[in-house]
């Protein structure tokens, strides 16, 4: 795996189930040579996250701690199949940079067609700039569309590093992933690993995913974790988000 230089997709004790401080965050992310640090607790509709104040005061935060670039951002809660969001856009313009996903508790699926056109409607949403973990299995999902989808639109599909997890049982992952991994290769589609960390030691870990970049032979120009410019400029990002 070439150098680590972004880490998008983490949590800190404000999303009410990890276990290290911003600060702490900051501090390992240093220490592991990463440039850019995405903090993106999770959207008000999941329980024990912090309040929708919390994205309100968010420019108090440096965007420079120990010589890493912070991201201040969310990981909001796709709610159903219309692509609906749990932050509006009054918050989501304060975000840095904005991850949307399904999670199981506050998610309202449908159809497999259904399921793919909701998220299509958030991959279309300029707001947007990563969906995370599409492929653990919590929505079924036509991968295809959503990978043609994400190119057009400039989004990013995560492959998630926590989601295969064994503790956290889901079985499909691993083969959903996988295809997420063909299907970007197949129509040259960039995407993004996400550590998910809930804790500063899984800052940067993409341990579980590293079979799977050999197994599909992926190539290391599609992954935006390696090239910090490429990533700001397809995603569209202002430069002043660049600090």
């Amino acid at each position: 795996m070439k150098k680590i230089y972004i880490d998008a997709h983490t949590h800190t004790v404000a999303s009410g189930h990890a276990y290290s401080s911003l600060q702490e965050m900051a501090r390992a992310a240093a220490d592991k040579g990463i440039q850019y640090l995405g903090i993106t607790e999770h959207g008000p509709s999941i329980e024990g996250t912090c309040p929708l104040l919390y994205f309100k005061n968010m420019f108090v935060v440096p965007r420079e701690m120990y010589g890493v670039n912070i991201l201040m951002g969310c990981e909001v809660n796709i709610l159903d199949t219309f692509g609906n969001l749990d932050l509006n856009d009054e918050y989501l313009d304060r975000l840095d940079i904005g991850i949307a996903g399904i999670h199981i508790k506050c998610w309202k699926g449908g159809t497999k067609e259904e399921n793919t056109q909701g998220v299509i409607n958030v991959i279309r949403n300029p707001k947007i700039h990563i969906i995370s973990h599409p492929g653990d299995g919590t929505a079924d999902l036509d991968f295809e569309q959503l990978v043609l989808a994400a190119k057009e639109s400039h989004t990013l599909l995560e492959i998630n590093n926590h989601s295969l997890a064994p503790e956290r049982k889901k079985k499909i992952a691993w083969d959903n992933n996988r295809e997420i991994l063909r299907l970007c290769k197949q129509y040259e589609t960039p995407l993004i690993l996400g550590s998910d960390a809930h804790i500063s030691f899984q800052i940067a870990d993409y341990s579980r995913i590293t079979p799977l970049l050999e197994e599909t032979e992926f190539p290391d120009e599609l992954i935006m974790n390696y090239w910090p410019n490429r990533f700001f400029s397809y995603l569209s990002l202002p430069k002043n988000k660049q600090v």
